[in-house]
This record gives structure tokens, sequence and C-alpha cells, in this order.
């Protein structure tokens, strides 16, 4: 899936969020930013807007954009509720879902199966996105799917850097499979905690990522 400038900039800005290059507190210099990336204001502040949603910088009238204070512990429970509103959506996909639908979800997984694709941790979180974003639509839930749709871009930035861990992409590749054949068999009890051991395997491995930028953050201060 082709990723477009302003998406590739916030992906950007979120990495240099999360791995401390831009500290909680600090102001976004809109200007100084187009220059460093060789852009216009208009994707900057686009791109921003989408960081305003998944809550990585706020905004203060009169005063500017800042990086948000991010409440590592909160995160860690958006994780479970995030496990269990996917599990949900499993279970009910595989009591639900229809042919058409299913072979949607059949060419997700091969897209996210795709060398290239594979190759790219950014490339495969989007393709990634698609294969979840098929078995919320076969929840056949319209509010489920679009509570679930809210926090996973609550937490994608985190979700997406996940997958730069080493063997994550592999990993998630297979946990799909299980998770697809599942679906496919009907096997609801199946799919629905194979999808919940997905999302939490993500999040167990967040909060080993949450004490490495915890420590960057404080050797930042201390050579501040």
């Amino acid at each position: 899936m082709k990723r477009s400038n302003t998406q590739k900039l916030k992906d950007a800005l979120e990495e240099d969020i999360i791995n401390g290059r831009l500290l909680p507190g600090e102001k976004l210099d809109h200007d100084a930013l187009a220059t460093q990336y060789g852009v216009s204001r208009t994707p900057i502040r686009e791109a921003v807007q989408q960081l305003v949603v998944s809550g990585l910088v706020i905004v203060k009238p009169k005063k500017g954009t800042f990086v948000a204070r991010v409440g590592f512990d909160q995160l860690i429970e958006m994780f479970e509720v995030m496990a269990e509103l996917e599990g949900m959506c499993g279970r009910l996909a595989a009591r639900r879902i229809q042919s058409s639908e299913l072979e949607s979800l059949r060419a997700a997984l091969q897209r996210c199966e795709d060398p290239d694709v594979m190759a790219d941790p950014d490339d495969y979180y989007y393709e990634n996105e698609e294969f979840h974003n098929c078995i919320y639509t076969a929840s056949h839930n319209h509010f489920l799917a679009t509570e679930a749709r809210q926090l996973k871009q609550r937490l994608k930035p985190y979700r997406r850097l996940q997958l730069q861990a080493r063997n994550r992409v592999s990993n998630s590749i297979a946990e799909h499979r299980e998770i697809f054949e599942a679906i496919k068999n009907g096997k609801e009890q199946e799919a629905e905690r194979a999808l919940k051991e997905h999302v939490l395997i993500q999040g167990t491995r967040f909060s080993d990522f949450v004490s490495q930028v915890k420590r960057f953050g404080e050797s930042s201060r201390t050579t501040a």
C-alpha cells in the first residue's frame, strides 16, 4: 500500500517521539520541521493533526504544539483493552464472515506474506492493518468495529514500531495464518484466543521497549 508524503512524515515524527529524539514537553517548530524534511507547511500541519489524534502531541492555544507526556502505564492498559476488542472481533468473524469477506481476508494475508513487504516493517504494518480491518468488517458489529479501529489508531505508533523488533514480522505472519485458519473453519474460541495473544505479544514486548525509552529520556535529561 503506497503511503502519502504526509503519512511518511507522520511516521518519521512518530519515531522521533517514541525513540526520544523529540522529548516530552518539547515545542514543535513547523518552519524548522518543514526545512528539515524538505516539505511545505501543509504536510507538516496535516501530519501534526494526525499525531494529535494518536495522542503523541498536544496543541496549546496561543502557545503552540508540544510533544505530549505519554503515560506508559496507560498505554499498557490500552493494549490489554485492544486485545479484548480484537478477540471479540475474531470470535464474531468466525461465526459471521461471508465468502467474499473471507477472500478479502485471504488476499490481505497473502499481501502480508509478500517478501518485499516483509522486508520493510513500515510497509508490513499497513498491510497488517488491512488484515485486521477485514476481521473488523467480518464481525458485522459496526459499533465494535468502530471502537477497535479508534483504539488501534491511538496505539498505531507503538504497534508499528514494535514490528522493528527482531523476528517480529515473521512471527506476526505465523500468527496471522493461525488466525485466518480459525476464522475460515468457524472456530470461534480459537480465533478469539489467537487474536488476543497476537495483540498481547506486542503489549508484552512493548513493556521492555518502554523501559528503554524511559532510560533514554533520563540520560537525555542528564546530559542536557
